[in-house]
């Protein structure tokens, strides 16, 4: 089994309108609603893939239970703790007109520390292989979270996949991670400085995995592909031909594959490959909608038979 863990989920509302303009009532349709944020998000995808999830999540407010519904209708297996503050609703407008899309994030609500001692105490005591901690945090919430979070994964012999941003991102790397996916503006707040070739990303992953005891990094670069950084080598794929609808979600997607078939005892970078393949499957489908299982393998043989040739 793999655990995901989202402290700040959304609900995910998608819609499309034929033009939007300022001070204008903006008709849509379309409308759909997901159960989202980064933990989420990759739950869903595993078990489109044929994986086995469980997701922790935080959840509050009338909002909060209106999420809980949409993971049951997901079929996600799941565990939600309860927080007084309500829990965001996020917006994507996909605008018919130009073929552009327009993504709104609230902040979400303030958690307390006593709120998340509920679900630290739950990880103590959580049986799986795989943690995935996937998203933004919280307001109020201490910035080293995934640090105590990669402690206990540690303490347990769980393997923890981490994918945030910001000081979230630079506390809990350090913190025993196994795998870390950053985006290029990730890995560049992180490191403090712009990285405009691939020698300088590749040489910014390295002493990232280097100085932080990271068994591998995966840099997603959105239409430049990805880049796989281990202890032993640096590898980089171009992306897969097609037609993007959408970039929502492709980023927990591609997380969400790579850490399936490394469960499943793939190499990494076979792993990897079949990350990029979710990532892109899900950037054709529209809105918040994720990716379909055939799309990933059918993108997946092409980016093995690439690989090869």
């Amino acid at each position: 089994m793999i655990a995901t863990l989202t402290l700040n989920p959304t609900i995910d509302g998608a819609a499309q309108a034929e033009v939007v303009k300022p001070m204008h009532k903006i008709r849509t349709f379309d409308e759909h609603y997901y159960p989202g944020g980064g933990g989420l998000n990759v739950a869903r995808v595993i078990n489109e893939l044929g994986g086995q999830s469980y997701a922790l999540y935080l959840a509050g407010g009338a909002t909060g239970g209106v999420l809980q519904e949409l993971v049951k209708q997901a079929r996600v297996r799941a565990e939600r703790f309860s927080i007084s503050g309500s829990t965001r609703i996020s917006h994507a407008i996909y605008e018919r007109s130009t073929n552009l899309e327009f993504r709104f994030v609230p902040q979400g609500p303030e958690v307390s520390e006593r709120d998340c001692e509920v679900v630290l105490r739950a990880l103590q005591t959580l049986d799986c292989k795989y943690l995935v901690a996937s998203g933004s945090l919280p307001r109020g919430l201490r910035s080293d979270i995934y640090a105590v979070v990669g402690a206990i994964c540690q303490r347990r012999g769980i393997k923890l996949v981490l994918d945030s941003s910001g000081d979230a991102l630079r506390h809990g790397i350090g913190g025993g991670v196994h795998l870390a996916k950053p985006s290029l503006g990730e890995l560049e707040t992180l490191v403090g400085r712009r990285l405009a070739t691939a020698a300088e990303q590749e040489t910014a992953a390295q002493a990232i995995v280097r100085d932080n005891g990271l068994d591998m990094l995966a840099l997603t670069l959105g239409r430049d592909g990805a880049m796989l950084v281990t202890p032993e080598k640096t590898v980089m794929h171009a992306a897969p031909k097609i037609n993007a609808q959408s970039a929502v979600g492709a980023g927990d997607s591609f997380l969400a594959a790579m850490t399936v078939r490394l469960a499943a005892g793939d190499a990494p970078e076979a792993a990897f490959l079949y990350g990029m393949a979710a990532g892109a499957a899900t950037a054709l489908t529209p809105g918040t909608s994720l990716c379909k299982r055939s799309d990933v393998e059918r993108l997946y043989a092409e980016l093995r038979a690439r690989s090869e040739g």
